[in-house]
C-alpha cells in the first residue's frame, strides 16, 4: 500500500470517528481546503478544523472509501460514497464523489472535490 493511501485511510477513519486531532495530522501547515458550506477556500489546519467542527454541528457526514489511484501528477484521487445525514439522523444525500489530494513534504497541501 502506498504511504499516502495509508495516511488518507487513517485520516478518513479519524474524520468518521470525529477525532479532530488525528484528522488534522495529515494536513500540511499551508493546506488549502474547499469550503463547501460558504464557498471559497480555507487555509491552514486550524481553519480546516474549525470548518469541520461547524459542519459536524449541522450535519453528520460519513465517507466510505471505494477506490484509490495516484495520477500522473502524483495526486491521490479517491472515489468514495458520501453520506450526509441531518442532526435528526435522516439521510439528506448519498452518492459517489471524488476527492483529489495533492501533497507536499508527505502531508496534504490541497484537496479538491469532484462531483
Amino acid at each position: 500500500m502506498h504511504p499516502y493511501e495509508r495516511l488518507l485511510r487513517d485520516t478518513y477513519a479519524a474524520f468518521n470517528a470525529r477525532n479532530l486531532p488525528a484528522t488534522q495530522k495529515a494536513l500540511g501547515p499551508n493546506v488549502e481546503w474547499p469550503d463547501a458550506m460558504e464557498g471559497g477556500s480555507l487555509h491552514g489546519p486550524e481553519a480546516v478544523g474549525e470548518y469541520w467542527k461547524r459542519r459536524w454541528d449541522l450535519f453528520d457526514p460519513h465517507f466510505d472509501l471505494r477506490h484509490f489511484e495516484i495520477d500522473a501528477a502524483g495526486r491521490v484521487v479517491i472515489t468514495l460514497v458520501q453520506t450526509l445525514r441531518g442532526a435528526n439522523g435522516v439521510t439528506i444525500s448519498k452518492g459517489l464523489i471524488r476527492h483529489v489530494h495533492e501533497f507536499e513534504n508527505g502531508l496534504v497541501r490541497r484537496m479538491t472535490v469532484l462531483y
